[in-house]
């Protein structure tokens, strides 16, 4: 079944190297928990607050090993006032096994407040 994973984190500044690392572990994150390989990813949807314009973070996907054909676009969130500052998000489209209510939404860092009730935490490993 196709099922839309999402998936999002914050950075600490607009530097190149920190918005492709936190998107390569939110991704790499994502994959992990719900048992992704790239073959079966349609495609990757890549949005960023305004705050972010060093990198085009796709480019951190394009250096994960058996990537080079998934489909990646980034976008521009909308400007929200008061919205959550530096904040990378994805929204993975795949081919899993898993029922919608099984599908592991990834959160990491400050973004953790936008989905509490979708976050997983370290701790318990569960929702």
């Amino acid at each position: 079944m196709i099922r839309g994973i999402r998936g999002a984190t914050t950075i600490s500044e607009n530097q190149e190297t920190e918005i492709l690392s936190a998107t390569e572990e939110l991704m790499q994150e994502i994959a992990a928990k719900n048992a992704i390989e790239p073959e079966n990813i349609s495609h990757v949807i890549i949005t960023v607050t305004e705050d972010i314009n060093a990198t085009f973070p796709a480019r951190a996907l394009r250096d994960l090993y058996g990537y080079t054909f998934v489909p990646v676009m980034c976008a521009q969130e909308i400007p929200v006032p008061g919205s959550l500052p530096f904040c990378i998000r994805l929204m993975v489209t795949a081919d899993v096994s898993l029922e919608q209510h099984e599908v592991k939404h990834i959160y990491l860092n400050e973004a953790e407040k936008l989905r509490p009730d979708l976050s997983l935490t370290k701790e318990q490993g569960t929702r």
